[in-house]
Formats: structure tokens, sequence, C-alpha cells
């Protein structure tokens, strides 16, 4: 959670009283959607989230199934200097065509993340 807020600008809101835990993050102001990110729990004893979303396998460590999640941001500058200030690694890409600049990197859990800034900032 600390990684979705402090370094992706996230905010935890609104949840329902779901039986396992966990956050819903929000992008911005605005909690009329349903938030962007839902993280859940899967340690720990009960049977809450096995209730709702059925037996599932452990997946480990990594992305498994999922290539990675896609996010668009401004200010690539201060995005760069957030990264680097934490300690974390990045590439940077620009894609052919667009004027659209990104940068990759992983969570916690080895989930590869995209943020994608467009306009010629950060050149």
């Amino acid at each position: 959670m600390r990684f979705y807020v402090e370094i992706l600008g996230l905010h935890i809101g609104y949840r329902p009283p779901l039986h396992f835990p966990g956050y819903w993050l929000y992008q911005g102001g605005d909690e009329a959607d349903f938030g962007v990110v839902h993280l859940i729990g899967t340690g720990g004893g009960g049977s809450g989230l096995a209730d709702y979303l059925g037996e599932r396998k452990e997946t480990g460590h990594g992305t498994g199934a999922l290539d990675h999640l896609a996010f668009l941001a401004d200010d690539i500058d201060e995005f760069r200097e957030r990264l680097d200030s934490n300690g974390i690694a990045y590439q940077q890409r620009n894609v052919p065509g667009l004027d659209l600049r990104q940068l990759f990197f992983a969570d916690p859990s080895g989930i590869t993340i995209e943020m994608n800034f467009s306009g010629a900032q950060g050149v």
C-alpha cells in the first residue's frame, strides 16, 4: 500500500466492509468511482477472501499471467526524481510516432508498472 501511495501518488479511500484485509486506492480527489487499484491481503487466517473470490492457487512473486499495469501521469521529471530518491530502478522509453514518454519499474510484488507522460516534457 505504501508503494502505491508514496510512489504512484494514489490515496486510500472508501472500501466496502469486506471480510478480508485490503485497500481501495484512488487517483485525484474523486471517490465517486470504485478506485483505480484494489489491494488485498492474502495471508493470515480466516476464510473471508476464499469465501468472496473462491479458492485460488498461491502465485508467489511476480506478474504471473498479468504483464503490467499502465497509468497516465504528469511531470516526468518530478516522477523520475521520486523514483531516484527511493532507489527504484526504472527504464525510460519514447514511443515511436507519438509524443509519449514511458517509465517502467517494478512494484514490491514484482509487477511491472508503466507510467505514461504525454507532451514534450522531460525529453
